[in-house]
């Protein structure tokens, strides 16, 4: 089964073979459940919420044009899910230094907390951007999807998405400064 393109498999499932999906879910799922988790932080809710993705994808197949690729599709299916989701909930996501985070080196324990605590406080910065730039730098710096897939996921213009990274980072830039200020100010350096 895996050396059928994305676009034979969707044809499959369309001409009744319903157990073709499940190529396409096994293909797909660690995608979907990553760019979910990294919107809602919370591991219950991204497995139940990628599990509605599927869902939806497979209801939606029909609608799947080849002009684009699958896995730009389905993050865009998984993104604006996650969206709904939210507004629905009304609630703000869970700050994403709750996230696990382990670091496998050889580095002392001061560079290993040092590091983590670094990383913890880009996640928090990056967690609290609205979503209009925050999409873009996950999906970006994260997933590494290039600029034009993210428009098509977004659906919005490339000009747009370029200019909505750049001020993205020089957001995430702007906080670290500032907490990095702060930090020394409190700390007495």
């Amino acid at each position: 089964m895996s050396n059928y393109t994305d676009y034979e498999l969707i044809q499959g499932v369309l001409a009744g073979n319903k157990d073709l999906f499940s190529e396409l879910v096994t293909r797909y799922k660690n995608l979907v459940y990553s760019v979910i988790l990294r919107m809602i932080n919370d591991r219950e809710e991204a497995d139940d919420l990628a599990q509605e993705v599927f869902i939806k994808l497979y209801k939606n197949l029909d609608k799947y044009y080849p002009d684009f690729k699958f896995s730009t599709w389905t993050i865009r299916i998984a993104t604006n899910h996650v969206i709904d989701y939210r507004r629905k909930k009304k609630q703000e996501t869970v700050p994403i230094e709750d996230v696990e985070f382990s670091l496998t080196s050889e580095d002392s324990p001061e560079s290993e907390y040092i590091k983590r605590e670094q990383s913890n406080e880009l996640k928090k910065i990056v967690s609290e951007l609205p979503d209009m730039y925050k999409i873009p730098i996950v999906l970006y710096h994260e997933q590494g999807l290039s600029y034009q897939e993210i428009s098509d996921i977004v659906n919005e213009p490339l000009s747009k998405v370029k200019n909505r990274i750049f001020r993205g980072r020089r957001m995430l830039k702007e906080s670290l400064l500032s907490l990095r200020h702060k930090e020394g100010i409190s700390y007495g350096l």
